[in-house]
């Protein structure tokens, strides 16, 4: 099923994707899309503040943008069918759906959708996400929707997985205190750098998680004119709370979790509250790599 193609100016070097339908726009919601290196902890980070967001009374939907259809199962306590799931069980007539068939409601009343996606090499990570959008307006599901927070695949940022930087006003980057994950954001930032020519998306920020010190993070936020807005360190009460299948504020433990527990919400009302956008200046690859490959 062809993707509504709309020509625009291109994004800039390494930065092709499907340009999707003009008409497919979220609304009045504050929209985030959450990126970072594969197995930082982008969806515990994104779960966990969508349930802080909704502790302070927002309503709040969760979108993962993976294959794995794993973003939401600490909310739901299971995985959930995906989009192109159920779209398949109606031979992809979506006005047989109802929000029933793919919307399920999670911790504190938290929507969750699981767009899905193809199988490797076979479809557009663009066209899933364009599919749920549609989804969500034809059944007026963002109308009462205050947050929408995207959790998408890895660090993809090119292609279809990049769709999420269309709908959002702020993209939020998740990394830890290490080469590999920096490494990761600076490519992030130079995609959303190039999106931001013709989408109204910005840097909202780094969200440093699973490290107990930030100094190469903030030493390289400094170099590129970036800012870390939170930081979450490699508790074991946040690891258990994936087994659990549970979000950090279901889980009781040691002042440590609490104290994370009070930055998530700290996190979500500096959200709401709105952050200024982040222009920063990504590196050449080479020069990150010398910026972080030796001891300084």
């Amino acid at each position: 099923m062809p993707q509504t193609l709309k020509r625009r100016p291109p994004d800039g070097a390494g930065s092709v994707q499907v340009q999707m339908d003009a008409h497919l726009n979220i609304g009045t919601a504050k929209v985030f899309a959450v990126y970072g290196k594969g197995g930082i902890g982008k969806s515990t980070t994104s779960s966990n503040l969508s349930a802080a967001f909704s502790l302070l009374g927002k309503r709040v939907l969760q979108i993962g943008c993976d294959p794995k259809h794993d973003s939401t199962f600490t909310l739901t306590k299971r995985l959930v069918p995906t989009v192109i799931d159920v779209l398949e069980t109606v031979n992809f007539h979506s006005e047989e759906l109802r929000p029933e068939d793919y919307v399920y409601e999670g911790f504190n009343g938290v929507r969750c959708v699981e767009a899905g996606g193809p199988p490797a090499g076979t479809g557009c990570g663009g066209y899933v996400v364009g599919q749920t959008v549609k989804l969500l307006k034809e059944h007026h599901l963002l109308e009462d929707t205050d947050v929408v927070i995207f959790d998408v695949l890895g660090d993809v940022v090119c292609g279809g997985f990049a769709a999420p930087l269309q709908h959002a006003e702020r993209a939020l980057v998740v990394t830890a205190n290490d080469f590999d994950s920096i490494f990761a954001m600076n490519r992030i930032v130079a995609a959303i750098k190039a999106k931001s020519k013709n989408y109204e998306v910005r840097l909202g920020g780094v969200i440093a998680n699973r490290s107990a010190g930030t100094d190469e993070i903030d030493r390289f936020n400094a170099a590129i004119g970036l800012k870390r807005i939170a930081h979450f360190a490699d508790l074991d009460e946040i690891r258990r709370s994936r087994l659990k299948k549970s979000v950090v504020f279901e889980m009781d433990g040691s002042p440590a979790l609490e104290a994370a527990k009070a930055e998530y919400i700290r996190l979500a009302q500096s959200l709401w509250d709105g952050m200024d956008a982040i222009d920063a200046e990504p590196m050449r690859d080479r020069d990150i790599f010398e910026f972080l490959g030796f001891d300084q």
